[in-house]
């Protein structure tokens, strides 16, 4: 079978936040102990599966046997699903899931070229406005917040009504973080914007990756070429009742 290099990038990408010895083994699941793991926060388990396997970290040595034991017989894409997940193990909360996607050079279908034409710096007062105008929760799960780098925006009537950018994560991985203006949205915004810093991703020779759970952000980021490789999903574990 041909390597896809793709799927090896986003394999890698994972495993190496584990923060533990672990790897994507051909349609399994590895499980390790990982307190420092970035799959999840801290004291949590964090789940991984990407292309037909599956990783689990968990915060101690002793959760790990009885991990094991609950899933042994599960299919990898199973663990990701929280219903499927608590028929095995005691979950106390879920955080996802998300969905994983990722695009290479070739697949890569930029948006109509010309229609964003200026970049902000973080901190921006316009760029601020964005953030402000639209939920907390809408703020904090696009990261537009937490970018260093300047972002891509589009305006309307000079007002920036959806911005894009990225976040460098290990393995020359962009991460892709997108906010539209409440009632912009609908009208091709995000991908427009998208495209721009997908663009200058790709240019940078860097993997963009695009993590979303909402469909209409799913659905951007197919129509930029994006093939959806896997699922992430954190969950926090009872440990009393793990253990019996």
């Amino acid at each position: 079978m041909v390597p896809d290099p793709l799927l090896a990038r986003a394999q890698s990408l994972w495993a190496s936040l584990a923060v533990a010895p672990v790897a994507f083994t051909r349609n399994g699941t590895s499980v390790v102990a990982s307190p420092d793991s970035q799959l999840c926060p801290a004291s949590w388990a964090g789940i991984v599966a990407v292309g037909g396997s599956a990783i689990v970290t968990v915060p101690s040595g002793a959760m790990v046997e009885p991990v094991v034991h609950a899933v042994q017989h599960a299919s990898p894409d199973a663990l990701t699903d929280p219903d499927a997940l608590r028929a095995m193990l005691p979950v106390k909360e879920v955080l996802g899931p998300a969905n994983l996607a990722y695009v290479s050079p070739d697949a890569f279908l930029p948006a109509a070229s010309g229609t964003v034409t200026e970049r902000l710096n973080p901190g921006h007062p316009d760029l601020l406005a964005l953030l402000a105008s639209v939920s907390q929760e809408d703020a904090e799960e696009s990261g537009i917040g937490e970018l260093t780098a300047p972002v891509f925006v589009a305006r309307e009537s000079a007002k920036v009504v959806a911005a894009a950018g990225y976040e460098r994560w290990p393995g020359g991985t962009a991460h892709l973080c997108v906010l539209t203006d409440t009632a912009a949205r609908g009208r091709g915004l995000a991908q427009r914007v998208a495209s721009a810093a997908v663009d200058r991703a790709l240019a940078d020779g860097l993997l963009p990756q695009w993590r979303a759970r909402p469909p209409a952000s799913r659905r951007v980021a197919q129509a930029l070429g994006f093939r959806e490789l896997g699922t992430q999903l954190s969950v926090y574990l009872d440990p009393a009742r793990l253990a019996d």
